[in-house]
C-alpha cells in the first residue's frame, strides 16, 4: 500500500509531537497535566455528564488520575477503553477498585466489568498526538477512536457524546487535514486553555 501526501504529512506531524511531548520534564508535564484536569472537572460539560469515557494514560501523556479520581468522587459511572480484535474497541466499566492489565500495545486497561454502548457515553476524554485549532486530530495511528465513534461523522450539533482531547500545548500544529473517516474533536483542552 502507498502512502498518500496526506498520510505522509500526518507520520512528520505525529513524530514532531511525540518528540515534543517526550521532551518535556517530568515537573512540567506534572503541572500541565494537573492544569489540564482542573480545566476538565470545571467545566459544565464534565460537570452535567453521568456516563464519562476517559483512556488510562502513559508516561508521556496528559496524566487523567486526577479527572478519573473526580468523576468517581461525584458519582459518576466511568469507563475505560479496552482494544479488540480486527481494530475494535469498546468502552469498560472503570472503578476505584478496578484490576488493570496491559494489552498488547503497553496500554492498561479493566479486566472485568460491564461494557457500555460509545452512543451512552456522555463525553469522552480523548488521547492524541497531534491537534489544530479546527477540532482535528492526529491519535497513534491504529484508527481505534475513529472506528469506535464512526457513528458521529459528519454531526453538525455536538449532542452526545462530546470528544473533548487533551493535550499539552506542544501538540499543538497549523494545521491537520483530516482524512474521511477521522471524526473530529468537540473541544481540545491544553495548560494554557
Amino acid at each position: 500500500m502507498t502512502k498518500t501526501k496526506s498520510d505522509r504529512k500526518q507520520s512528520e506531524l505525529r513524530s514532531k509531537c511525540r518528540l515534543a511531548r517526550a521532551n518535556m520534564t517530568v515537573a512540567a508535564r506534572e503541572k500541565a497535566s494537573a492544569r489540564i484536569c482542573d480545566v476538565v472537572t470545571r467545566s459544565g460539560y464534565f460537570r452535567r455528564s453521568r456516563v464519562v469515557g476517559c483512556y488510562l494514560s502513559t508516561d508521556e501523556e496528559v496524566d487523567t488520575c486526577a479527572i478519573i479520581q473526580r468523576a468517581l468522587t461525584m458519582g459518576k459511572q466511568i469507563f475505560a477503553p479496552v482494544l479488540g480484535k480486527n481494530g475494535s474497541m469498546r468502552f469498560r466499566d472503570l472503578g476505584a477498585d478496578s484490576r488493570l492489565s496491559l494489552n498488547q500495545f503497553g496500554l492498561m486497561e479493566p479486566q472485568a466489568g460491564k461494557f457500555v454502548d460509545p452512543h451512552h457515553l456522555d463525553i469522552i476524554i480523548t488521547p492524541l498526538v497531534a491537534f489544530d485549532s479546527s477540532g482535528n486530530r492526529i491519535g497513534m495511528g491504529g484508527g481505534y477512536f475513529d472506528r469506535c465513534f464512526a457513528f458521529l461523522q459528519g454531526r453538525k450539533i455536538w449532542l452526545h457524546p462530546k470528544l473533548i482531547g487533551v493535550a499539552f500545548d506542544c501538540q499543538r500544529v497549523d494545521s491537520i487535514t483530516p482524512n474521511p473517516w477521522d471524526i473530529g474533536l468537540y473541544r481540545v483542552i491544553t495548560e494554557t486553555t
